[in-house]
């Protein structure tokens, strides 16, 4: 601002969370519009269910599986690749706190059509309403990135180092002594690592030093998940106002 004469806003960076379900729910949803001349009619059958990690790499590290188990032409065989674009469409951001959804797999038995107002897009619109409805069911979890932190200091700063790292939900998984420093091998969730170079340089009187890299997405606990839901659905309120 004072360089450049630019106003800006300042805040913590911002972290991007993700979304998941933890157990497998059915659908069956029934899109259905009429308004003058040609409507809209599409239904989808079928269940989603969470894939585990090794799922997940065993697809090829695909997020998102869509799974075509219909039977017979109760289902056009048309309109699939329509129901499948309106599941990945909507898996892109999640309803809890609008961000994208991990580890999914869709599997669609059935559905039904009309022979006059089925259309791609009606069974587009049926597959996104289908996942709406359900997601609500399968327990859905707001998922923290966590990082995988090395924490070096001198041997005489192991105990407030490590205390540091317990203040910010933390996990020591190792700690080594090699030339008289302290190696401390840790995860912490992302969003405690803010501010952490500060504080470590005045822990260790600047002697300390880490570094970190993404780990994993891992369940946020209850209390700051329900925190971000009603941040989101404020500011989605606000949005829809204006």
């Amino acid at each position: 601002r004072r360089e450049y004469k630019v106003e800006c806003s300042t805040g913590l960076p911002q972290v991007n969370f993700r979304e998941g379900i933890t157990k497998r729910v059915d659908f069956n949803y029934l899109h259905k519009k009429q308004s003058g001349g040609s409507g809209q009619y599409g239904r989808v059958i079928g269940h989603m269910e969470p894939m585990t990690r090794e799922e997940v790499q065993e697809h090829g590290g695909k997020e998102f599986v869509f799974v075509n188990d219909c039977i017979g032409n109760s289902m056009p065989p048309e309109y699939i690749s329509a129901v499948e674009k309106g599941f990945e469409e909507q898996v892109k951001e999640g309803l809890l706190v609008g961000y994208p959804i991990l580890g999914i797999k869709v599997t669609l038995t059935d559905g039904q059509a009309h022979a006059v107002d089925s259309s791609e897009l009606a069974f587009r619109l049926a597959a996104k309403g289908a996942f709406r409805e359900a997601f609500r069911k399968a327990s859905p979890i707001v998922l923290e990135p966590i990082m995988a932190v090395q924490v070096e200091v001198p041997d005489e700063y192991q105990g407030p180092a490590v205390g540091s790292i317990n203040k910010r939900r933390g996990i020591i998984q190792d700690t080594e002594m090699r030339d008289g420093y302290s190696i401390v091998r840790c995860l912490v969730p992302l969003a405690e690592m803010f501010g952490y170079t500060t504080t470590l340089r005045s822990l260790t009187q600047a002697k300390g030093e880490f570094s970190m890299e993404f780990h994993e997405y891992s369940p946020m606990n209850k209390g700051d998940q329900k925190k971000l839901e009603d941040e989101y659905e404020k500011k989605r309120q606000e949005k829809n106002k204006n």
